[in-house]
């Protein structure tokens, strides 16, 4: 992708329009960093349901959408003398320069593990930057999401299975001890164990490769679908869920797979 005299002059229209509309729409001009945060996180979560959808249109969308809160922040940091998108965009091109010597540098990383680890390493000697390995790590970050970084930032400084296989005894290890709490019926000990349960299964799915994000979205997805199909098929029937047995529900929920499998 290159860059051309009509990607920049659209991109100037952008700031154009944004220096326009903090300057003339009583909005617009209301709004703070505080008051965008949120609409920020919506905007995207809206952009990572297109993705998972694939729908292209839709990912163009709410890509604009984001981007229009980059500049929004930005024209109100200009408005303070504190930064402007000109500051924004100087500091990411120094830091996408200085974390990638193999491209622009004489490093040589000759596949994805390597640029990681040394993305890292590089993150710890910045100015400014990172002052411990899991420092990086945002706190507000999802729980899952945040597991899985956690174990990924570890992991780029060696503290790892030597073998990946090794990681199924952790868990068994962590489902026995939190079907002990189970057992002892302690409210607290048991919600600790079943915490250390998932994190040693994130683990697991990190070492084989899999987004654990993404694989608990698919199951969510997979369930919503079925359900939605059992839904469907009982008012079809003139029947309500609430007055089925279970083994009544289980015969609808079977069909439901065996749609899927039919349409994937």
């Amino acid at each position: 992708m290159h860059t051309t005299p009509e990607k920049l002059q659209e991109f100037e229209r952008l700031l154009g329009i944004m220096t326009e509309l903090r300057a003339k729409c009583p909005w617009d001009k209301e709004q703070t960093f505080d008051s965008l945060r949120i609409q920020t996180i919506e905007e995207t979560y809206e952009l990572v349901d297109a993705i998972i959808k694939k729908e292209m249109p839709s990912i163009r969308k709410e890509l604009g959408d984001l981007l229009l809160h980059v500049v929004f922040y930005a024209q109100m940091g200009s408005e303070t003398n504190d930064f402007d998108i000109y500051d924004v965009c100087k500091s990411l091109n120094e830091k996408l320069i200085y974390r990638h010597p193999h491209v622009f540098g004489e490093t040589e990383a000759n596949n994805a593990k390597t640029v990681e680890q040394n993305w890292e390493q590089l993150k710890l000697k910045e100015k400014g930057g990172n002052k411990t390995v899991l420092s990086g790590v945002p706190d507000a970050l999802p729980a899952l999401i945040k597991a899985h970084r956690i174990q990924d930032k570890a992991r780029s400084v060696g503290f790892d299975w030597e073998e990946r296989e090794q990681v199924w005894d952790k868990v068994q290890e962590e489902i026995d001890e939190f079907k002990a709490e189970v057992a002892a019926k302690d409210k607290d000990k048991m919600e600790a164990e079943f915490g250390d349960m998932l994190f040693s299964l994130i683990n697991a799915a990190r070492l084989y490769d899999i987004n654990p994000e993404n694989a608990l979205e698919r199951t969510n997805r997979k369930f919503i679908s079925r359900f939605n199909y059992l839904e469907s098929k009982t008012l079809t029937i003139g029947k309500n869920l609430k007055d089925m047995t279970l083994a009544e529900m289980d015969v609808i929920w079977d069909e439901a797979k065996v749609q899927e499998r039919k349409n994937p």
